[in-house]
């Protein structure tokens, strides 16, 4: 099957109407899964894998990948609009989305999320489909030194995201790292840190810390301001759209955070949070006011929510051409094959491309 009849066969497959309403409930339950705090697309994936054993393969995969998508765009809903992340990939969308809220543009800011999403999502297909080969054969050959070298350049640019002092990023980036050491060590089953505490054997959950952090802290200042001082702004409908000027801004960050995160997917670790950073740094190095970032620039929306939806098309690109999740997402849709019955690999690409093609294009494209 050459590729061109492998496309038409993929999409043939992905348009049936069952999987298409597995597709529209997969998103529509990720949505609803991302708008709500402490939940996470991994907890609800695990939660409704039982229901999927009724079902083809790829439809069950289909419905599972599209909770996995839809979570990365809902979490930005909460994240503008209260100043609380529903994931972990939104946290950076909070720093001008909510501020965008409060000038009264969280309409703008929505709808530019919701657009950076689909682009993203698209984008992703169209990598998977070239170069899912090639890149697979890329990310295969990563050894130690490279996996230190990325984790050594994601720890440098988060502790310079802040552009404040030196030593007190540093000093955070080690209390970040003492707190993920808390838990039961992977290789060793060793609890560390944990004082006897059953709890903490888990670690500790990134989504909590982030709720705690932004979530409690502006529900005291609301507090502390009062009921009084608070006003309830009137919003046209034509200010819930971007204008003609934020869509010019936009354009350019969404095409950039497509493609880092995509590259960033391919990469072992929490792809679909470390994109955001690392797009959200790149617009501010690249633009011209970069001191107005935190301010409720358009910029700073538009490329972090692009990226988390690219990366998690990324991430599918090892799952189904090597067999090999690279995040928490991907090891339940792994496990969403095994149970069915398929082994993942290059010649699941070649012997089942129902599956490995279908559940690739349809939900992420629904975003």
């Amino acid at each position: 099957m050459g590729p061109l009849e492998g496309l038409a066969y993929g999409f043939s497959v992905a348009l049936l109407p069952s999987n298409l309403f597995a597709c529209f409930v997969g998103v529509l339950v990720g949505t609803i899964v991302g708008v709500l705090p402490g939940i996470g697309p991994v907890g609800a994936m695990a939660l409704l894998l039982p229901s999927t054993f009724a079902m083809h393969p790829a439809t069950a995969l289909i419905m599972l990948a599209g909770i996995y998508y839809g979570a990365m765009y809902g979490g930005s809903t909460t994240s503008i609009l209260v100043n609380v992340p529903g994931e972990a990939g939104s946290v950076v969308t909070l720093l001008d989305g909510y501020q965008m809220t409060r000038k009264g543009r969280a309409g703008a800011a929505l709808t530019v999320a919701a657009v950076g999403s689909f682009v993203a999502g698209t984008v992703g297909v169209i990598g998977i489909m070239l170069a899912a080969s090639w890149l697979a054969d890329v990310a295969i050959q990563f050894g130690p030194p490279e996996y230190f070298a990325i984790t050594l350049a994601g720890l440098l640019l988060l502790s310079r995201l802040s552009g404040g002092s030196i030593l007190n990023a540093f000093v955070m980036v080690a209390l970040g790292l003492a707190l993920g050491t808390v838990g039961m060590d992977s290789i060793s089953a060793l609890r560390r840190f944990t004082f006897g505490s059953v709890q903490l054997a888990q670690g500790i959950e990134l989504v909590p810390v982030i709720m705690g952090i932004y979530g409690v802290a502006e529900v005291l200042l609301l507090a502390e301001e009062g009921i009084a001082k608070t006003q309830i702004a009137g919003v046209k409908l034509r200010q819930l759209l971007p204008t003609r000027e934020e869509w010019r801004r936009s354009t350019m960050p969404i095409a950039r955070g497509s493609v880092v995160g995509f590259l960033t997917g391919l990469v072992p670790g929490p792809a679909a949070v470390l994109s955001t950073f690392i797009s959200y740094t790149l617009e501010k190095k690249m633009s011209k006011t970069p001191e107005k970032f935190g301010t409720g620039m358009i910029e700073g929306v538009a490329g972090p929510e692009a990226s988390n939806n690219g990366a998690t098309a990324g991430a599918m690109v090892p799952l189904l051409s090597l067999g090999i999740p690279f995040s928490p997402a991907t090891a339940i849709l792994l496990g969403a094959l095994v149970v069915h019955g398929l082994q993942p690999g290059p010649l699941m690409i070649s012997q089942r491309p129902e599956v490995s093609g279908a559940s690739s294009r349809v939900c992420t494209s629904a975003i």
